[in-house]
């Protein structure tokens, strides 16, 4: 792992250094690279833009590792406002959601609870809620988490993580189980015993993973995996192996983070590819905002040179 990296990811953790740095204009400013606003309006009004363009969006609000069940609570009524905004606009964005927003540090029922009431609101609209993996610490219970909720709501998907060493396993019961899944690379700093930590090996596994979920797609004609990443070689490399297996455009799609290669995102589209765009709102940004530089940190220096004059 590259020292800018590993300096992004303390940074992520710093509780002082998000208090400080959320004041900052510049530090403002600068998120706005990845963050079109803080408020649910602002992430709307990007949504509507991308589907000018022929793309979906992705809406997740910012905030983890709550600590009481009033504040869950609160976050599951933000984003049932959400939903509801985006159904009446007759829009196919979708949600996602953090364990720890839910409750999960407080206690593994109510985490549930709450995500079971998420999933009853959203009902069966077409739209999928999903459940995105944080560090290694919280990887099994959000799958169980998820195992839990799937026997009686099925509008529910789950993101899993190639560093890891045992999202290989994890994989295959989740495709024994029709669960859908979003593949990305990781971008929380784990020991080597956990997650792999040299990039050309994070990115074998990921394609390594990204063709299992194909073969599956191409064997049991189910399955809608989303592939997560701005890598375009790994891109190219997904596009080429559907090809190959006779897999449709639209069995599956790749999704992307707001404000990062924009020209790739409609160059896809145009080619008759799936893309979702991830789009973040609320003013607990700091610790998400780190890792998206850290997970490529030459947008450090994209982000500066975005802010001179």
């Amino acid at each position: 792992m590259g020292m800018a990296r590993r300096s992004l990811l303390w940074a992520s953790q710093s509780e002082w250094l998000a208090r400080k740095c959320q004041t900052w204009a510049f530090t403002r400013r600068a998120s706005r690279r990845f963050l079109p606003g803080e408020n649910l309006e602002s992430a709307l009004a990007a949504v509507r833009n991308l589907e000018e363009r022929g793309i979906v969006g992705l809406i997740t609000l910012l905030g983890e590792n709550v600590t009481g069940v009033d504040e869950a609570k609160e976050v599951v009524r933000q984003y049932t406002v959400a939903f509801d905004e985006i159904r009446a606009r007759g829009s196919n964005c979708q949600l996602s959601v953090k364990p720890t927003q839910l409750g999960m540090d407080v206690d593994g029922e109510v985490c549930l609870e709450q995500l079971a009431t998420l999933l009853e609101h959203v009902g069966g609209s077409g739209h999928l809620v999903w459940v995105d993996m944080e560090s290694s610490a919280y990887a099994q219970r959000t799958l169980d988490l998820v195992d839990r909720v799937r026997q009686t709501h099925q509008n529910v998907g789950v993101c899993v993580q190639a560093y890891l060493h045992r999202t290989e396993s994890d994989l295959g019961h989740l495709l024994a189980l029709g669960v859908p899944v979003r593949l990305v690379k990781g971008a929380y700093k784990e020991p080597a015993d956990l997650a792999i930590q040299r990039k050309t090996d994070v990115d074998a596994s990921y394609l390594q993973l990204a063709r299992r979920l194909l073969d599956h797609v191409a064997a049991e004609r189910v399955g809608f995996p989303a592939f997560g990443t701005h890598d375009m070689t790994l891109v190219r490399s997904i596009k080429q192996y559907a090809t190959e297996l006779g897999i449709s455009k639209q069995a599956f799609e790749f999704q992307m983070l707001y404000g990062i290669g924009r020209d790739h995102q409609t160059r896809l589209m145009q080619e008759g590819f799936n893309i979702r765009v991830l789009i973040s709102y609320g003013s607990a940004w700091f610790r998400w905002y780190m890792r998206r530089l850290a997970e490529r940190p030459a947008n450090v220096w994209f982000v500066v040179r975005s802010l001179l004059p």
